[in-house]
């Protein structure tokens, strides 16, 4: 069980890994897109869908698609890890109560 639980937490940790240079890349990719337009906002607005759609979207209209891409990429890449990070934990907790 004990070297189960240790695979399980290595093979969350690479996964983690391998999402958040994958949403890292693309966050980037977008974000550099929205600072060479000059598109201004706050964490707020970008991680408010609604705020985004009300406030961000319609001051840089050419730019709706890059904008929204960097919403949903931010939001998804925060989603993901939260989510790895929950089940790394826990799966260590029964590790560390099956290491006795």
């Amino acid at each position: 069980m004990y070297i189960f639980l240790f695979v399980v937490i290595v093979a969350l940790f690479l996964a983690m890994l391998f999402v958040n240079l994958y949403f890292r890349a693309k966050v980037l990719r977008a974000y550099r897109v929205l600072v060479q337009t000059d598109v201004d906002f706050t964490a707020a607005q970008i991680l408010n869908r609604q705020r985004m759609e009300e406030e961000v979207v319609p001051a840089y209209p050419q730019q709706a698609q890059a904008i929204r891409d960097f919403g949903n990429y931010l939001r998804r890449s925060i989603r993901m890890a939260t989510v790895l990070l929950l089940l790394i934990t826990c799966f260590g907790a029964l590790l560390m109560w099956y290491r006795n």
